[in-house]
């Protein structure tokens, strides 16, 4: 099983999500799109799996800090512009397991996903 998990290193959710993982046994890659980015294409594949609204952090101080502008009027390609050039506005984590795509981290869910 190839298991990717999206997110930013030093946030809290992803460390919960990360050491559910390794108390679990489960191997994964760590994509950090702080540090890498994320490009469009994961963006808009992962839009088109689970919504863009599910992937937009909204509740985040990176969205609250942004222009009224930008969070003014939100359709799915602003979301996307804004996810790409604020990565810190996806919400973390965004796991990719053998074709299933986990975003926020629920404990149940990895469970259902990983037993």
């Amino acid at each position: 099983m190839t298991v990717t998990i999206y997110g930013i290193k030093n946030c809290d959710t992803m460390k919960k999500a990360r050491a559910w993982l390794d108390a679990h046994g489960v191997a994964y890659a760590f994509h950090d799109y702080k540090s890498v980015g994320i490009d469009g294409a994961h963006l808009a594949d992962w839009a088109g799996k689970v919504g863009w609204e599910v992937l937009l952090n909204r509740a985040g101080t990176t969205f609250r800090k942004l222009d009224e502008a930008d969070k003014a009027d939100i359709d799915e390609a602003k979301a996307l512009r804004l996810m790409q050039e604020h990565n810190s506005v996806i919400k973390r984590p965004v796991l990719e397991a053998d074709g299933a795509l986990l975003v926020g981290f629920k404990p149940e869910a990895y469970a259902k996903q990983f037993d």
